[in-house]
């Protein structure tokens, strides 16, 4: 203990002018300085061992000085109803994939089998090609030709606009007894 009566009588009268600068009232600086060596005294060798006490009680000082900062910050109660949470909007194109299945519909057989198991199904292009006994490069250009006639599709019955980055950004939805 000798240890900590020699840093108070050293470091108690300088260590309270740092608190009362930086607490208005003089009551409560000097409490937070006796919870400073409060803290020393708790240590299992109070401040014998340490090479700097000055610096040991000036960090401990800073960092109860910042608890107290932080729990006096004012909180601002908020009301859950007027900051709930967006409705999730569905992105254009996932809403778009409800047109699908009514335009894959209305393609030709060909181009349906085409995306159907190529891009739906995910049979590799070099098997669809097997199956129909065509070349790779002949299986390749009929997805591609199906894709472009499936989007051809979809921009003219559903009515798709794109933004100025080629994205889908709206579209008109179609009722089942349009055409």
């Amino acid at each position: 203990m000798k240890c900590i009566s020699d840093a108070w009588t050293s470091h108690a009268g300088e260590l309270l002018r740092f608190v009362s600068g930086r607490i208005a009232n003089a009551d409560e600086a000097r409490d937070l300085v006796q919870e400073i060596f409060l803290r020393a005294m708790l240590r299992s060798h109070g401040l014998c061992g340490i090479d700097n006490p000055r610096a040991w009680l000036f960090h401990v000082a800073r960092n109860l000085l910042i608890d107290r900062y932080r729990a006096a910050k004012e909180h601002i109660a908020l009301d859950e109803a007027d900051y709930s949470a967006p409705e999730q909007t569905q992105h254009p194109v996932e809403a778009l994939s409800a047109c699908l299945p009514r335009a894959l519909a209305e393609l030709s057989a060909e181009d349906r089998e085409a995306l159907t198991l190529c891009d739906i199904e995910g049979l590799p292009q070099q098997a669809y090609a097997e199956r129909l006994g065509l070349t790779l490069p002949a299986a390749k250009s009929r997805v591609q030709r199906a894709r472009r006639r499936l989007r051809d599709h979809l921009v003219s019955a559903c009515q798709v606009r794109f933004d100025d980055t080629g994205q889908v950004c709206c579209f008109v939805p179609r009722t089942h007894a349009e055409r």
